[in-house]
């Protein structure tokens, strides 16, 4: 098989100058803690810099991609470039070269005949399937790190590029984030608050449903709809009460897998919104995602018998939070429409009004 190469090639004296880079910031950090205390950037910078030595090391990041092509063998929509280790040091690195263009390029989209939504149902689950399932997530999936190939007939490729930052969650942290998605999507406080305390964040557990599904944790509005006017009311008052220390001590509780999700998280949510999905595509895939993720674990090592149980029981719990995602979809729909009728029969009585008033004026 042949293949068009591409070569990636590290600058002379990089890792040097990044070393020195981070040296310079730690110390502006210590500085900046000691005459603001309540900003505390230690454990942010330890991670950047555990992120940097992996970036630099493009055998590692070989590594990196080869496990995501494993992830994702049976998954004919996404793509990783092919990895030459003949040809690959720690400073060079040359793999496949993969054609497409950028996964939010709307313009090209429509050339091609791929639907956006589908686009971002199918980006949501190969993200969602890393975080919940295989703990194991690509840290910087903006637009440019992944192409949209087309395939003919509207169908299309995801190629995944820049494998260079990676995060391997720790098993009980993920387990317990696929907890944290159930009991957010239907909205049991109880959990929440108490898979909080095992993140370490005590309090601001309650902010867990704001951040990552748009609801307060006593919201009464349906989930994937817009909360009321008055909630956006009491969220307002309650963020301006927060002070910088909350913020910092916030930041600093939130163990460092949380902090990779939630920049991975928000950078695609950002995607989704520029490819004009809707919000319960994002929910539905991170609930499927998050069921199957935490049944995985029981799975292993479990005989036929208990497999085939363990798989119904799955189904179950994802058709129930389907049900209520797609319940609140439909109620969205139906205060549209509502909406939408209410203004065309106030505009139809108007147009009634005034061609009456006219035959009145003409009559008189």
């Amino acid at each position: 098989m042949k293949y068009q190469l591409c070569k990636q090639v590290q600058y002379p004296g990089l890792e040097r100058r990044m070393k020195l880079d981070i040296m310079t910031m730690s110390l502006l950090s210590k500085y900046v803690s000691l005459i603001f205390p309540d900003y505390r950037f230690e454990k942010i910078l330890l991670e950047f810099e555990r992120t940097m030595s992996m970036e630099l090391d493009f055998t590692q990041e070989a590594k990196n991609s080869e496990r995501t092509t494993s992830c994702f063998r049976k998954n004919d929509v996404v793509k990783v470039p092919h990895v030459f280790w003949e040809l690959t040091t720690k400073e060079v690195l040359t793999m496949e070269f993969c054609t497409g263009h950028k996964v939010d390029d709307l313009d090209f989209l429509r050339k091609a005949d791929i639907s956006p939504t589908k686009v971002a149902k199918a980006l949501i689950e190969l993200f969602g399937e890393m975080i919940f399932i295989h703990g194991f997530v690509h840290g910087d999936p903006h637009p440019g790190n992944i192409l949209v190939s087309p395939r003919g007939q509207g169908r299309f490729s995801l190629v995944l590029l820049d494998h260079g930052i990676y995060k391997e969650l720790d098993p009980k942290f993920r387990l317990d984030y696929c907890k944290l998605w159930k009991a957010l999507i239907s909205l049991d406080v109880q959990k929440i608050l108490e898979l909080g305390e095992q993140f370490g964040v005590g309090k601001y557990a309650k902010y867990f449903p704001l951040i990552f599904t748009g609801r307060t944790i006593d919201s009464k509005s349906a989930l994937g709809t817009q909360i009321s006017g008055e909630e956006k009311t009491r969220i307002k008052q309650d963020l301006n009460s927060l002070g910088m220390d909350d913020i910092s001590s916030f930041m600093e509780s939130l163990p460092p897998d949380f902090l990779v999700i939630l920049r991975t998280d928000g950078l695609l949510r950002s995607i989704l919104g520029n490819l004009g999905a809707p919000r319960h595509v994002r929910l539905l895939a991170y609930a499927k995602c998050a069921i199957y993720g935490h049944e995985e674990q029981s799975r292993l090592g479990s005989g036929a018998i208990n497999r085939l149980m363990l798989q119904i029981k799955t189904s179950i719990s994802y058709l129930h939070l389907r049900i209520l995602i797609e319940l609140a979809r439909l109620l969205v729909q139906f205060n549209d429409y509502k909406h939408k009728a209410k203004d065309k029969l106030s505009w139809m009585l108007q147009k009634i009004s005034r061609e009456v008033l006219g035959w009145y004026k003409a009559l008189m």
